[in-house]
């Protein structure tokens, strides 16, 4: 992927996602990890809050692709129950615990919406291009409100089920967020500035209005990070020597460092903080 540069030299835009850029400003030795040894050493096994948090956005989509007359409170929970993960529970018992939980949290979220309220997009895929980086991602929800500027406006929602207690400061400094609301701007020639986190398990809102000026820094940001990805990129893929990996991939231990898919082959990580059992993301006070 190469365009011009005013040189008349071709200059390769770097393709990333939210994710892996974050994932580079988390801890570059997961980053390596994660997107460039080959193979990937092993993960370990599966988190429990994911599964949940993957039935709950599996749910709520399927939810918006049933005919607007099909789209009832039921219907959310069956959703659910129907396409339940069971992976990384601690057993049966947890797991069916959560899977009521989790209808719970899908119905009472549904029963607040209009069935009618058709959204511009669900699990939409965005992207966007500036001189240095090619961005993509995909969208939980792109919704289409009132707007006393332009008539309408875009807003995107990202879904959140995690127990952890949102912020409206969460809203506002998410990268992420930020980069889908310019994609989907670009892409649908739409204004788009809001930006909303929906926590399901409390069922607050926690929102952003951005401008355009807080976005362009968002879009900065992200250049600057994409920048330090790809020197990275390209000096693992040139051949390091074993002694050098670290120089330019070096850990970042901490207290979070417990809930990593690689924690088992990272020394400074054990030392940081103790493995977390699949199950301990999950609210469950009866868990083992």
């Amino acid at each position: 992927m190469e365009q011009l540069s005013f040189g008349g030299m071709p200059q390769r835009l770097y393709a990333c996602t939210p994710t892996r850029l974050s994932s580079w400003l988390d801890c570059p030795r997961r980053y390596r990890m994660t997107y460039l040894d080959r193979p990937a050493p092993p993960k370990g096994p599966p988190w429990a809050h994911n599964s949940l948090g993957a039935s709950v956005h599996n749910a709520l989509a399927g939810w918006w692709r049933l005919p607007p007359a099909g789209r009832t409170v039921r219907a959310a929970g069956e959703l659910l129950e129907r396409g339940w993960l069971t992976e990384g529970f601690a057993g049966q018992e947890q797991s069916a615990r959560q899977r009521v939980r989790a209808r719970e949290m899908v119905e009472s979220y549904v029963a607040g919406l209009d069935p009618a309220d058709e959204p511009i997009g669900v699990e939409r895929t965005v992207a966007t291009r500036t001189d240095r980086i090619a961005v993509s991602g995909r969208i939980d929800r792109l919704d289409e409100r009132p707007s006393e500027a332009t008539g309408t406006e875009l807003v995107v929602v990202d879904y959140k089920t995690g127990r952890h207690l949102l912020t409206t400061d969460d809203a506002r400094s998410s990268l992420a967020l930020a980069l889908y609301a310019v994609a989907a701007a670009r892409s649908l020639r739409r204004d788009c500035h809001r930006v909303e986190l929906h926590h399901l398990p409390t069922g607050a809102v926690l929102a952003w209005e951005h401008t355009d000026a807080t976005l362009d820094r968002h879009i900065g940001r992200a250049e600057r990070i994409a920048a330090e990805c790809a020197e990275a990129d390209e000096r693992f893929r040139a051949g390091l020597a074993p002694e050098r990996i670290d120089e330019v991939f070096p850990p970042r231990p901490g207290p979070g460092c417990g809930w990593c898919d690689y924690l088992r082959h990272c020394p400074e990580g054990l030392a940081a903080a103790r493995p977390r059992r699949p199950w301990d993301g999950i609210a469950d006070d009866d868990a083992s």
